[in-house]
């Protein structure tokens, strides 16, 4: 499919139907490539892992940057990227803000959405847990540079080798890279303008909603209410995660998330399979 030169940075895996993966505030693609493990010996998703506009490698907005005209921009990809033909999507923190925007916007088309660790509610109305770190390697973040041991340590539960190196790769890239001044004036305008399940009743099809139990950003408490809008929405909070739940226990969020995709085949096979009765 053709596009245009503004079109927002992404790279693809694979071919088939599209997934779209739309990582969150002040980070780029590279949040979400540790979930490609999901796919291993899956043929026939399209994987589309976008960088937002300010992000990456992606163009920047004209000022006014909003979430409003964040959203607009996901819109104008998926028209350009995917078009008309039915897709999934998965959204992490302000992500997950966004990809229920889609949701709203294109109703049926989403086959069905995956959350993780979203936002819902705006900063200073959050219920948030207690901040913990649930391991510590002192040694480990006394030979970091200082300014990435402090945003490492700002959200890590596990500051320990294994959390560093996960952050390093997929966290740190996207920090580094990102636009500071849009990053501001985004957060100043950070929620949407319209609640995105306040469009709609509900939305049938497969989704998922991962949170973590130790998620001292966003919480998990807040996510709760999502519940009524999406009567096939499976809900798991982790134990041992924080605000990057597919980092601190990849193990379990992938296996959510072939469940998640095994449910949107089995979907697509009774389609199929009505059509073809038809």
């Amino acid at each position: 499919m053709r596009t245009t030169a503004d079109t927002l940075h992404h790279v693809e895996f694979g071919r088939g139907v599209p997934v779209l993966m739309v990582h969150g505030f002040t980070v780029d693609h590279r949040l979400m490539l540790p979930l490609e493990s999901a796919f291993t010996d899956r043929p026939g998703w399209r994987r589309v892992y976008v960088d937002l506009p300010g992000s990456g490698r992606s163009p920047r907005l004209p000022a006014p940057v909003t979430a409003d005209r964040t959203a607009a921009a996901l819109m104008t990809f998926i028209d350009e990227v995917i078009g008309r033909e039915p897709f999934a999507i998965v959204g992490i923190s302000f992500g997950g803000q966004l990809v229920r925007h889609v949701v709203a916007e294109l109703g049926a088309q989403v086959m069905g959405m995956c959350l993780l660790a979203p936002v819902v509610a705006p900063v200073g109305r959050r219920e948030l847990p207690a901040r913990q770190v649930l391991d510590r390697d002192d040694e480990l973040l006394a030979s970091l540079d200082p300014a990435d041991r402090a945003v490492f340590s700002d959200i890590a539960i596990w500051q320990t080798a294994a959390g560093w190196a996960a952050f390093r790769d997929h966290v740190l890239p996207g920090l580094r890279a990102h636009h500071r001044d849009d990053a501001r004036e985004l957060a100043a305008a950070y929620m949407l303008s319209a609640t995105p399940e306040t469009r709609f009743t509900t939305h049938d099809g497969p989704h998922l909603l991962v949170t973590g139990r130790q998620d001292h950003m966003v919480g998990w408490r807040d996510q709760l209410a999502l519940l009524e809008h999406y009567p096939r929405m499976t809900y798991a909070v982790l134990d041992g995660c924080g605000h990057n739940v597919h980092l601190d226990q990849p193990e379990q969020v992938n296996a959510l998330l072939r469940s998640w995709l095994d449910a949107l085949e089995a979907e697509s096979a009774v389609d199929r399979a009505l059509r073809a009765g038809r």
